[in-house]
């Protein structure tokens, strides 16, 4: 992938990352800038300052443990123009129906909508072929292990166990397939620079309790009507909720809007969360989609950064992030 290779190298010309003092988290890589979880989006992530690059995870068909965020792939790739005939009744073509050397055939490109094929965020980077192909789970880790190696800047792991429950459905068991790889590259304590986060409860609770990781574990928060699983995302929001949810994760990783009103006032979820000595990550930050109410990215930034003071935070925008961290550090030494 000689294009890769060159964006990679132009990449690392970017200068040494700041100090800051929350968690930059980058959302898929720097995924704002660049075709999300390309190689060239976490290196961009990587150079751009983030303490943590997020991995989502799917499966491929011959058991290997690839990095999408979702389990289809007519989204993000140029799979109906390859395979027009994978398609199952519902028109979706999905990961786990390819092996891993039929999904290395296929281009990324940035996302567009699955019917429309138009770009869901227009004003990011074209729709274009260059070459960028899918990589595996261990690809990531093997990149940032070696730019950790090379910058002398340890930059963590984020990986998010996608849709659990249905890849049992399918035949494949994917949180054994990812806790194997984090282990094989090391990550198997929890002083380990990794997170390990899924919306489902019940397989947080599995990969804790049964499969005896001692990792740390990230609780993420939907909304109920988005049937993400048959997690109660609106009890464990409440103080028992969160007791229950200490009792298996380190943290939680809430949509943003559910840690403050219209208002920019506090919910009372982070001081739930705070009371059981939890972690909070929310999501997702993006400069170029801001909230009614704020007037810049920087704004936002900072009701979430001084008043309700997270831990850390997912951003597509990871470079953008960590300056404005600075900036507020500095303001409020």
């Amino acid at each position: 992938m000689k294009i890769a290779a060159k964006y990679i190298a132009w990449i690392l010309l970017l200068s040494a990352p700041m100090v800051h003092a929350i968690d930059v988290i980058a959302h898929r890589g720097a995924s704002g800038l660049l075709p999300e979880h390309s190689l060239v989006a976490v290196a961009y992530a990587h150079a751009a300052g983030a303490d943590y690059i997020e991995q989502d995870v799917v499966m491929s068909r011959d058991g290997v443990a690839v990095v999408l965020h979702d389990i289809h792939l007519d989204t993000t790739t140029d799979v109906a123009t390859k395979y027009p005939n994978r398609a199952r009744a519902n028109g979706r073509f999905y990961a786990i129906d390819f092996d891993l050397a039929e999904l290395k055939t296929l281009e990324l490109h940035e996302r567009v909508d699955h019917q429309s094929k138009h770009p869901e965020y227009p004003m990011r980077f074209p729709v274009k072929h260059l070459g960028l192909r899918i990589a595996t789970f261990a690809e990531h880790i093997e990149l940032i292990q070696g730019l950790n190696h090379s910058t002398g800047h340890t930059v963590g792991i984020y990986p998010e166990i996608k849709a659990p429950k249905w890849h049992r459905e399918q035949g494949q068991d994917i949180s054994k397939q990812v806790l194997a790889v984090l282990n094989q590259y090391g990550y198997n304590a929890r002083h380990h620079k990794v997170f390990v986060q899924c919306f489902d409860a019940n397989e947080l609770r599995r990969i804790r309790h049964q499969l005896g990781s001692k990792l740390k574990l990230v609780q993420l928060l939907g909304e109920n009507s988005w049937q993400l699983s048959t997690t109660d995302y609106d009890w464990l929001k409440t103080p028992e909720g969160m007791a229950d949810v200490a009792s298996y994760a380190d943290g939680i990783g809430p949509w943003w809007p559910q840690l403050v009103d219209n208002q920019q006032q506090p919910s009372a979820l982070a001081s739930h969360a705070k009371a059981q000595q939890l972690i909070v990550h929310p999501y997702t930050f993006r400069a170029d989609q801001l909230p009614s109410w704020a007037e810049s990215y920087q704004q936002w930034l900072r009701v979430f950064i001084a008043t309700v003071k997270v831990d850390g935070l997912f951003t597509d925008f990871p470079r953008q992030t960590v300056q404005i961290s600075q900036q507020l550090d500095a303001a409020n030494p």
